[in-house]
């Protein structure tokens, strides 16, 4: 099961500038974010927001769109791991088009060409979020998986994950990554600010979280979004992490990593990579008890984020789960099952996906 830990500010200032490693352990429970990356961003939410809304002229983007054909399912799950993604609701969605595959790092570099757009994690830090920390050990980067090569104590995220500076969205884990070569994978280290960014441009929005599922499941109620066994046919049908996690990845499904999009078959209704890869931003914000109070047709969310373990950051919901997602450890890829992420925060294993509606 995913694990969640919260840590205090002064943990993220160290983990931020790369000073020391100080850890932390607090009340856990079973909601994964991100497989465990503290959201060291919520610190500067603030100040990104004020600056973040950019003058951008709408155009029309390269992918795909398929059409989802309304109608009504069960929606979340019963499963005891997942206490935020219950109860089972009745939900109706109406007809929509979803892309059939995630933004890619070709059409996420279209997009910044034609605007210039900057995305959060390579904007500078204020200083006046952290007045603590030196301004010049203040400099942009993102969280970055770095696994280690022995066993950890599964519980103190910060062994996997790392504050990298000059991480983004052209060089995913780092300054000396690219993505020269690697166009058709699914872009990564955008927020949910620049998720909306994009789908502005391209005139398109963030699905919500019930066409998110509606889509992922195509017509079925099952264990996993393909099936109720892990293999099909002997075969891997979604890019999770296969081995001792986080060190030593066995790479059953041919990938260390993110693997370019429709690598993996399409579901039913001709939808690629909705489970494992790369997580995806929904644009509900997230409340752990939403689901015992949800619209029953077409729901948007609740007004407002709440996290009870982090009142104070305004957080969405995140879907599919992504290579990191593990039975070992992190399980957030079965059906009906739910993520969470604060609205500035990256990762590079954090994308998304495009909707649009049906023009009256």
């Amino acid at each position: 099961m995913c694990r969640y830990i919260i840590f205090p500010k002064i943990v993220i200032f160290l983990f931020i500038i790369s000073i020391t490693k100080v850890y932390s352990q607090a009340p856990m429970n079973d909601t994964c974010e991100l497989c465990n990356k503290p959201s060291f961003r919520s610190l500067v939410t603030n100040s990104f927001n004020k600056n973040s809304t950019m003058n951008i002229t709408s155009a029309e983007d390269t992918a795909t769109m398929l059409l989802i054909k309304g109608g009504a399912f069960q929606m979340g799950t019963d499963d005891p791991h997942f206490s935020d993604a219950s109860p089972i609701h009745r939900v109706i969605v109406s007809d929509f088009y979803m892309d059939e595959h995630e933004v890619t790092n070709d059409q996420f570099e279209q997009f910044v060409n034609a605007t210039h757009y900057v995305t959060i994690a390579e904007r500078p830090l204020d200083p006046k979020d952290f007045p603590n920390v030196p301004v010049e050990q203040l400099k942009p980067g993102s969280a970055v998986f770095t696994p280690p090569n022995h066993p950890v104590d599964l519980k103190d995220p910060l062994q996997w994950w790392s504050y990298v500076v000059g991480a983004n969205w052209r060089h995913p884990k780092g300054p000396n990554s690219t993505i020269v070569g690697h166009g058709k994978e699914p872009v990564t280290q955008v927020c949910y600010l620049d998720a909306t960014a994009y789908a502005k441009w391209a005139g398109k929005r963030l699905p919500t979280e019930a066409e998110w599922e509606y889509a992922a499941r195509a017509g079925g109620s099952h264990k996993y979004y393909w099936g109720d066994s892990i293999l099909v046919n002997g075969k891997w049908a979604a890019n999770i992490f296969q081995g001792d996690f986080p060190y030593n990845n066995l790479v059953q499904d041919g990938y260390v990593d993110i693997a370019p999009v429709m690598s993996f078959p399409a579901n039913k209704w001709g939808i690629y990579d909705l489970d494992g890869n790369v997580w995806e931003w929904c644009s509900d914000y997230y409340s752990s008890n939403y689901y015992a109070v949800s619209d029953s047709l077409n729901p948007l969310g609740p007004n407002k984020s709440l996290d009870t373990e982090e009142p104070t950051a305004i957080k969405r919901v995140q879907r599919g789960g992504s290579f990191l997602c593990s039975d070992q450890y992190c399980i957030r890829y079965r059906a009906g099952s739910r993520g969470k992420g604060e609205e500035s925060s990256a990762s590079n294993n954090l994308g998304f996906r495009c909707v649009k509606d049906i023009s009256k």
